[in-house]
């Protein structure tokens, strides 16, 4: 079941850091090199965490972070390992796509890697188009960023 959680609740953080504990290994990264993130920034105006919770486990999540009055970022897809193949991470995505549209953005943007070929297609798949790199992206070179406009709905 598709849900909206405090992105500080306990099982969301966990997620999290599983995602960047996976990120860091398969970019060969230390923590220090990884972009600074604050869970909490996602409960700011505009947010929202999205998460599919399965019994008491949460499998997959994704979130929106408001830049400006007409765009939002999607931070922290990520669906557990033994989870993948089930079409968690675009349930998730279409959940974000729907609350950014219901919210009035005129676009979502995205930072992905290049090295994640589950994630590239899943965004390319939902209609997201490469765009040049944005803020953190900004030079880091395998790092590749996504827009998706929306229509108001």
């Amino acid at each position: 079941m598709l849900i909206a959680l405090p992105p500080t609740e306990r099982r969301v953080i966990a997620l999290m850091d599983a995602q960047q504990r996976e990120l860091r290994a398969l970019y060969n990264d230390t923590e220090a090199r990884t972009e600074p993130f604050d869970p909490a920034i996602l409960s700011g105006e505009g947010g929202v965490l999205l998460a599919v919770e399965e019994g008491p486990a949460l499998l997959a999540c994704g979130a929106l972070k408001r830049l400006d009055p007409g765009t939002a970022e999607i931070k922290r897809m990520y669906t557990v390992p033994q989870a993948r193949g089930r079409g968690l991470g675009g349930q998730v995505l279409r959940g974000l796509t729907e609350w950014g549209r219901a919210q009035g953005y005129a676009r979502l943007v995205l930072g992905t890697g290049d090295q994640q070929a589950a994630a590239l297609a899943l965004y390319e798949g939902a209609g997201f188009t490469r765009i040049p790199n944005y803020g953190y992206y900004v030079g880091v070179e395998n790092s590749l960023c996504y827009a998706l406009a929306l229509k108001p709905g």
